[in-house]
């Protein structure tokens, strides 16, 4: 197997060029083969009827004198037969043997027939026509010699053939050069990115389909570079997130071991140990559910359903949480059906209001308003918390985001719920932004299809 793509093209070159050529040569004769064929013809009847005339003008001495001084026997073989058989040659054959001429053949012209061989149906290689002298009938037969100048013709255009295949393969060689170079460089390139470096220089200036080809390799660079960090920050975040309770795990784990510990303080030791093995598998649950969502494995359940009825059951569900702490509601929700996944959908206001009643203050106000257009339904779950940096609503709905980490204690979470948000929303090929304030609140907009366009 040929490997190396210099001697492919090369090759690729020489059978295209050989082949073209021998296809075209063959194709044309086909075509052009009666044409040819009386071109070759043309010249050796006028020859003979030349020879024909001379002999039907002068007497046979002279004729046979006149005609064996001709300059163009150096190009002709004539072999004149009487009716007895007997045979006159006229020109000098050097290299060249002469053609057959059967009695069949010499029959037939003195019986009046012009006899043409064409052994290759193109060339003509003997031509018989008959003549009358003061004998009686004679039969001629012209036969072509190649001139004296034919070999050289040959070996110049054998020569010139080669040349050109030679000089065309250089030519060829060097711009498979200028080809391959920056396939090489993308080859040298995808060893590196494959060993994990990202950091790699093209400079691929071309147009054209390379061009194209180095542009998506480096953006393809730019994605993969960008998933290895998030891999990395995953990793680092996963490792920290569990770390934390495991660490509070252990410690009163260890602790409870201590004989003399008091009743009240084992209970509350054993709380905390719940609590943290708690956290522990609604974030596992959690990862589990994003790389669920994340793999589009998950199958939607869409069924028809009012859209209003299930963000106020949502609000019912959690009263506990808000009702704790004096926050009230402001409802303006209009009676919306939707075609959607309801246990999916009942999830995103459930970490979305969820968010809204930890983050806002005792006896705050949380909004929910829900506009429809012709298209899509638009939810806006405003609240009057703490609110989030524009530099933090740019990595809102990254996995274990915390937009406000001076508070993470204060306010718990694994930052894992609007990522899961986010995953759901685009199921949904909806649309999901925040618009907000430090110190003045954050309202979350979602827009969902009223139907979900075929797939």
């Amino acid at each position: 197997m040929i490997r190396s793509l210099y001697t492919r093209v090369v090759l690729i070159f020489l059978v295209s060029v050989i082949g073209g050529t021998a296809i075209s040569f063959f194709a044309a004769t086909w075509v052009f083969k009666d044409q040819l064929n009386e071109n070759l013809r043309i010249p050796l009847l006028s020859f003979g009827q030349d020879i024909a005339r001379i002999y039907e003008t002068l007497p046979l001495d002279e004729a046979e004198a006149f005609v064996s001084g001709m300059n163009q026997l150096n190009s002709y073989h004539v072999h004149i037969y009487d009716e007895t058989g007997q045979v006159q040659s006229y020109g000098v054959i050097k290299g060249h043997d002469p053609a057959v001429v059967t009695m069949e053949q010499v029959n037939k012209v003195l019986d009046g027939e012009i006899v043409q061989v064409n052994p290759s149906g193109v060339s003509t290689t003997l031509l018989g026509l008959p003549f009358t002298t003061e004998t009686g009938t004679r039969a001629m037969f012209v036969e072509p010699v190649s001139p004296p100048s034919a070999p050289f013709i040959t070996t110049w255009i054998l020569n010139f053939a080669i040349v050109a295949l030679v000089t065309g393969s250089l030519f060829t060689l060097i711009a498979a050069i200028f080809l391959v170079k920056p396939i090489k460089k993308l080859t040298r390139a995808t060893r590196r990115v494959a060993g994990g470096d990202f950091n790699v220089k093209l400079n691929i200036r071309q147009k054209g389909e390379l061009g194209t080809l180095a542009r998506s390799f480096e953006d393809m660079m730019h994605d993969l570079q960008q998933l290895e960090q998030m891999r990395r920050d995953f990793v680092s975040n996963v490792s920290h997130e569990i770390q934390s309770p495991l660490t509070s795990i252990s410690g009163y784990a260890l602790a409870l071991k201590q004989v003399n510990i008091a009743d009240n303080e084992r209970s509350r030791y054993l709380d905390i140990i719940i609590a943290e093995a708690g956290r522990m598998s609604k974030m596992s649950d959690s990862l589990l559910k994003l790389s669920l969502l994340e793999s589009q494995s998950q199958q939607l359940q869409l069924v028809a359903f009012n859209l209003d009825e299930q963000i106020r059951r949502v609000i019912v569900a959690i009263q506990p949480q808000w009702s704790a702490r004096n926050i009230t509601f402001e409802l303006h929700l209009n009676a919306i059906r939707v075609m959607a996944d309801h246990d999916l959908l009942n999830q995103v206001w459930t970490n979305i209001i969820g968010n809204s009643i930890k983050f806002s203050p005792d006896g705050g106000v949380v909004n929910v308003a829900i506009k429809q257009d012709i298209k899509s339904v638009i939810v806006r779950i405003s609240d009057t918390g703490i609110g989030i940096s524009p530099e933090d609503q740019k990595r809102i709905f990254e996995r274990f985001f915390k937009a406000d980490r001076s508070h993470s204690r204060k306010y718990g979470g694994s930052g894992m719920g609007l990522a899961i948000v986010k995953q759901i929303v685009s199921l949904h090929q909806g649309d999901i932004r925040v618009e907000s304030e430090p110190g003045r609140g954050t309202t979350v907009i979602v827009a969902l299809p009223l139907k979900m366009p075929a797939k």
